[in-house]
């Protein structure tokens, strides 16, 4: 099971905004094509608000609680988060459910240090496979901040990676076939019994700074498999 997680905002009381899910439509649309075959099913959580609004995470307590209906309606069947943006913070901050095994988090929206007063959390990544995707010419979520975070997990979890995709933005659209690519790549690698490609096993097994600003290479995708 893979269940998306749109962007959100830092605060706001107001419903999602049916923007965040269109944009996260073609991630699902490709995973679910790629993995209906095999049994993947996606879904896409729908937020009660569409703020993380502070301490209380609530974007993050969505993703834990679909989580939960998953484990209940199915059983124990792997679960990979998947969020862009607000929602790639929401995957990574609920990567603690038991039923997760693997993040995917593109752009995530990070604080900036300081700004909480105490670092974004990496303890409940450990055991999970964790893919980040960013822009660096992302203009709305640091990507300095996006590898801060992938520096420190990868002290606790050796099964991190993260992918820069040169001059791209926050949608990811410059190079967006690429993008779906790489985290259908990811998604199948960690949640069957198939090898990653090449670019994916390689920047899982490097030390920092080579695995953690592992870039994007332009055709990725038009042969998958090594």
């Amino acid at each position: 099971m893979v269940l998306l997680l749109p962007d959100g905002a830092a605060e706001s009381e107001r419903r999602p905004s049916a923007l965040s899910f269109a944009r996260v439509f073609p991630l699902g649309r490709a995973l679910a094509r790629a993995g209906g075959g095999h049994g993947l099913v996606v879904h896409s959580v729908h937020y009660r608000t569409r703020g993380w609004n502070g301490r209380a995470a609530r974007l993050a307590a969505d993703a834990a609680r679909a989580a939960d209906e998953v484990t209940r309606q199915y059983g124990d069947v792997p679960i990979c988060l998947a969020g862009h943006g607000f929602g790639g913070r929401a995957a990574l901050h609920a990567a603690d459910h038991p039923g997760v095994g693997s993040v995917l988090a593109m752009a995530p929206w990070l604080p900036a240090d300081g700004r909480t007063g105490e670092p974004e959390p990496v303890k409940q990544l450990v055991g999970r496979q964790v893919l980040i995707v960013h822009g660096t010419n992302d203009a709305r979520t640091d990507p300095d901040l996006s590898y801060r975070l992938a520096e420190r997990a990868k002290k606790v979890n050796r099964n991190i990676c993260r992918f820069e995709v040169h001059t791209d933005g926050n949608a990811l659209r410059q190079h967006h076939a690429e993008v779906l690519a790489l985290a259908t790549d990811f998604v199948l690698g960690s949640m069957f019994p198939h090898p990653y490609s090449r670019p994916v096993a390689d920047a899982l097994a490097a030390p920092p700074p080579l695995g953690l600003r592992m870039p994007l290479a332009a055709g990725f995708g038009r042969s998958l498999r090594p």
